[in-house]
């Protein structure tokens, strides 16, 4: 059995302000196109299909094309909800899409009941793990510590090895998650939690053939048998060098067989752009960047006026702006008064204008609209 694993959808999801429905249908659309292409038998999408619990007309309209595209394509499909997912609304037509052969697992009560789909080599068993908060199901098992996001996983995984022992058949585990061997970045989603509650150790998973993990937004192997997809897209300047697509995996007869990387296309490329703004502005070698995501980083030692409206007359896709100096003022420890004794007006004006631009005094102009402004204070005081 050939399946691809995805997780991370966030259908709904904007990027600086911008939708990215447009962009995550045409990657949707060619991961149908892989699905006939390599003879993929079943998608898994391992949570956060959704970005928002409560998605738009336009996000559900994009899922249902998806489904439409890979089902028409071959492949059926499995999936389960995330943190940013609503249950209710993700799973509220789970019973008769079933009968197209989608499958969206995202009841916590359901665990050991797997969807199991067949192969020339027997069944698969299929079992979805939403995404657990403790908080929030603890009060259905009484008897039942849940006060952690391992302990929770721990019990789930413990249903499910349970039923999976009375089962012929190889077996997939779909689990949205954070797990302890993976390091934190900004292309983690994460909660907020207090003291590392929501880690969960890899060798929670011990058991099945394969476990499809969501969660992260960078593909991660944490064994030959456990590991995270990403994100179709990128949504961070910070996944900039992350792949995007999922995992291809082969289910033998009776074990784990290949698994491989399948590149799916990136609409719009991200793109950090450093130096100083003249330089951005007028330099040739920036030219095949004009269509990026460009997230613009200036060096120079003035912040420049109106930056952003001209970066985006170059690049229109630049959305986002840091401000880095190449040279930074040196700190002193001297009081305000140790620095101002003994000084005029203007040298005062003229010390505050070089603390704040980094080491840049007043320029011709402004030096003489200093003294100007201070000419006219002594006339007026003069007269009164």
């Amino acid at each position: 059995m050939k399946i691809l694993h995805t997780s991370d959808w966030h259908i709904g999801r904007t990027f600086h302000t911008h939708s990215t429905l447009g962009h995550l249908r045409i990657v949707l659309d060619a991961l149908a196109g892989a699905v006939r292409e390599q003879g993929i038998d079943v998608v898994l999408v391992a949570g956060d299909v959704f970005d928002s619990s409560m998605p738009s007309a336009e996000a559900m309209t994009l899922l249902s094309d998806a489904f439409r595209t890979i089902r028409e394509a071959g492949a059926r499909i499995v999936m389960t909800s995330g943190n940013h997912d609503s249950i209710t609304r993700l799973g509220f037509h789970a019973e008769w899409i079933r009968l197209a052969d989608i499958h969206v697992l995202t009841q916590h009560s359901r665990l050991e009941e797997p969807v199991t789909l067949e192969d020339e080599q027997g069944p698969v068993h299929f079992y979805g793990i939403p995404y657990l908060e403790p908080s929030l199901i603890r009060h259905d098992y009484p008897g039942v510590e849940l006060r952690t996001h391992e302990q929770a996983l721990a019990f789930a995984m413990q249903r499910i090895n349970e039923d999976r022992a009375m089962r012929a058949g190889r077996s997939v585990v779909l689990s949205h998650c954070f797990t302890a061997d993976v390091a934190p970045s900004d292309g983690v989603e994460r909660d907020i939690s207090s003291g590392g509650l929501d880690l969960v150790p890899a060798s929670v998973f011990d058991g099945p053939d394969y476990v499809a993990l969501g969660h992260i937004h960078g593909r991660a192997q944490l064994s030959e048998r456990v590991r995270y997809s990403g994100a179709p897209l990128h949504y961070s300047f910070s996944e900039t060098d992350k792949l995007r697509g999922g995992w291809l995996v082969e289910l033998g007869a009776d074990r784990l067989g290949e698994v491989a990387w399948l590149d799916l296309p990136v609409p719009r490329r991200l793109t950090p752009l450093t130096g100083e703004l003249d330089d951005l502005l007028t330099d040739a070698r920036y030219a095949e960047h004009e269509g990026d995501w460009v997230k613009a980083i200036l060096t120079d030692r003035v912040r420049p006026m109106d930056a952003m409206r001209r970066l985006q007359q170059r690049f229109t896709h630049c959305v986002a702006l840091e401000f880095k100096p190449s040279v930074t003022a040196e700190l002193t420890t001297a009081s305000y008064g140790e620095r101002v004794r003994e000084r005029t007006d203007g040298e005062i004006v003229a010390g505050f204008l070089e603390f704040v631009r980094n080491g840049v005094g007043p320029s011709e102009y402004e030096r003489g609209l200093v003294n100007e402004l201070f000419v006219e204070q002594d006339v007026r005081e003069v007269r009164a």
